[in-house]
């Protein structure tokens, strides 16, 4: 796991070498519509809670329609605060619409156990203007311990 997260920032870093002229910085924020499903012995418990996201993203272009963007979430939802890395491949496919899709490496600081999850996000920007964007995707997690969501948010770039 942790092999997988070093790759990832040595593949953003050098993607920044490669591209700085095409990096913009931002932050964004929004709210999370999350569940929480738990597998203990053989039985499933699942809960549903709404919370709030902020960070920042850059985006580091590639190439006129592909980029990367990793970005670094606070993510509040009831009791189970966590930091959230998604690391998204970003391809624009119309001229202010923009596919996003990646791992996020999820960091849950008040769990006693695998404090490490990873999860595989799915989502969408629309660019409003050139500073600021609306966002919605899907994060799935995996394991005994998962917590699935829908992030919906704005962002503004500087």
């Amino acid at each position: 796991m942790k092999k997988l997260l070093i790759v990832a920032v040595l593949l953003a870093g050098s993607l920044t070498v490669q591209a700085q002229k095409d990096t913009k910085f931002g932050v964004k924020a929004g709210v999370d519509l999350a569940s929480i499903k738990v597998k203990v012995a053989g039985s499933t418990a699942t809960a549903s809670e709404t919370g709030f996201f902020l960070g920042g993203f850059a985006t580091i272009g590639v190439s006129e329609k592909f980029a990367v963007q990793p970005e670094v979430l606070y993510v509040a939802i009831s009791d189970s605060n966590f930091f959230s890395v998604p690391v998204l491949a970003k391809y624009t496919f119309a001229e202010k619409f923009s596919a996003l899709v990646g791992p996020s490496f999820n960091y849950f600081s008040d769990a006693t156990e695998d404090k490490l999850k990873v999860n595989i996000d799915l989502g969408a920007t629309y660019d409003v203007t050139e500073e600021i964007d609306v966002n919605a995707k899907y994060s799935l997690g995996f394991g005994d311990v998962a917590v699935n969501g829908i992030f919906i948010g704005a962002g503004y770039k500087f």
